[in-house]
């Protein structure tokens, strides 16, 4: 759209040349053939001309006063630059801090007091259900839970909405179930059967429990707890406690669950001001069996299993991680950025996985998890001097991050950090299971096609170089 202005000296000149033209005009009138009273002209049209030609003349001199002026000012404007520079656009740099503090970053207060409501409910419903000593012929909570995820960790983005909490159970009493390792795919995630002898007494004294929760292994000669029953048995012992204290909370909050895709899900929805600005939040409940020095056995994921429908489950080590992450904390300087990549690279995923296809963008989160990122991000943390890890050096440690990224996508290799990794990265108090410590080398991207590795990586790297018009959208 043309915008126009008005062009000062243009309108003054015409201006002054319209009144000169009615003065001369009105002049030219009034001077007629009629003399005065004596047969002399009259005196007074006489004055009032010389008015008339004195407002004129001081137009005129006004007229030529200002454009000389224009002109002076001109001249001078040609020969002095002015003192005001242009202001050139944000740096990359800057353009993270902004959008960090505005769409990445979480208000501890909220985020603090959304996870003291969250743990005040899931002890209340985990004690409901606890057996002091292990049940005769049946599973039954632990009486304890163990708080996982990025909101825990300290490097979960956009709301405090979603937590994981692990909810350890125990196995009846006598019953003795030995983890046996499966093969799985290539280099993938261990994969393992909690198995017991079919003929044992035990089981012949408790048909009930073996026939309900229980199957044949694929040899015959075995029996396998799988996670498909235990976490039939684990919704409806969910919802039974939370029946038994749901009073207290409801008068604050509204409680549902439910079982969606293998997830039993709590979800608590504010009433009144319960929580920090009615922010309603989800808390998965995952069941989980201990297996010693802070290891456990979760249900194996729908890829890690593949078309196979066996009884499986993955090893999990919480406490490891965040030991692990203890020791980082208090390694790298005060005021360090570690946290803060690792926050801004699952926020440029999220962003850029908007623009996908409901496809492409499922192929993306599964390539690009939470996992895999923290995962590459503690190999980095872990390979560099904790001096590089200063507020200064973001940027630098962002391109590396995003580096080191694409490479493990180019080889199509992310090495899990605990499973056959190189023991020489970790600090020797952590110790891992005996059935794990020499177990063989895990990849996180096993089983992904590599075209599909390829796209993202490239797409990747377009989000980082474009990462200023992303943000914009």
């Amino acid at each position: 759209m043309t915008v126009y202005t008005l062009n000062l000296r243009v309108f003054w000149l015409l201006v002054s040349c319209v009144l000169i033209a009615l003065l001369l005009i009105h002049q030219a009138l009034r001077r007629g053939p009629d003399p005065g009273p004596e047969g002399c002209p009259d005196r007074a049209l006489g004055v009032l001309s010389l008015l008339k030609f004195a407002l004129a003349f001081s137009l005129c001199y006004f007229f030529i006063r200002y454009c000389s002026s224009y002109q002076g000012q001109r001249r001078r404007g040609c020969r002095e630059p002015p003192d005001v520079t242009p202001r050139a656009g944000p740096s990359r740099r800057e353009l993270l801090e902004s959008y960090y503090e505005r769409q990445v970053r979480l208000s501890p207060h909220v985020l603090g007091h959304s996870k003291a409501h969250v743990a005040k409910l899931v002890s209340e419903l985990v004690r409901a259900g606890r057996a002091e000593l292990p049940p005769e012929s049946a599973l039954a909570f632990r009486g304890d839970f163990i708080q996982i995820g990025s909101a825990y960790e300290e490097h979960k983005v956009g709301r405090p909405d979603c937590f994981d909490i692990l909810v350890p159970l125990r196995l009846p009493r006598g019953l003795k179930l030995e983890p046996r390792s499966c093969p799985g795919k290539e280099g993938g995630p261990p994969l393992c059967s909690l198995e017991t002898p079919r003929r044992s007494e035990w089981l012949r004294r408790h048909r009930v429990f073996a026939e309900s929760l229980l199957s044949p292994a694929a040899g015959g000669d075995a029996c396998q707890l799988g996670p498909a029953p235990v976490l039939r048995w684990f919704y409806p012992t969910v919802q039974r406690c939370l029946g038994a204290v749901r009073y207290p909370f409801e008068q604050r909050c509204s409680l549902g669950l439910s079982l969606s895709e293998d997830r039993v899900m709590l979800r608590l929805t504010p009433r009144s001001d319960y929580v920090c600005c009615h922010i309603s939040m989800g808390v998965r409940l995952i069941p989980a069996l201990p297996l010693g020095e802070g290891a456990y056995l979760v249900a194996a994921a729908a890829a890690a299993r593949g078309s196979r429908q066996e009884a499986l489950w993955t090893p999990y080590f919480p406490r490891q991680e965040q030991r692990l992450l203890g020791w980082l904390k208090a390694r790298v300087p005060a005021g360090s950025c570690h946290l803060k990549c690792l926050q801004i690279l699952k926020a440029v995923r999220d962003l850029s996985g908007q623009a996908l296809d409901s496809q492409g963008a499922a192929q993306w989160r599964a390539v690009l998890s939470s996992y895999a990122l923290k995962t590459a991000w503690l190999h980095l943390l872990l390979g560099s001097p904790p001096e590089a890890w200063e507020e200064r050096r973001l940027l630098d440690r962002m391109e590396e991050l995003l580096r080191g990224l694409r490479e493990s996508l180019h080889r199509g290799h992310l090495g899990h950090l605990f499973l056959g990794g190189d023991p020489g990265l970790l600090p020797d108090s952590l110790a891992l299971p005996k059935p794990f410590k020499d177990a063989p080398a895990s990849n996180l991207l096993a089983g992904f096609d590599p075209a599909v590795l390829e796209l993202v990586a490239a797409r990747l790297a377009y989000s980082w170089t474009h990462l200023h018009r992303l943000i914009r959208l």
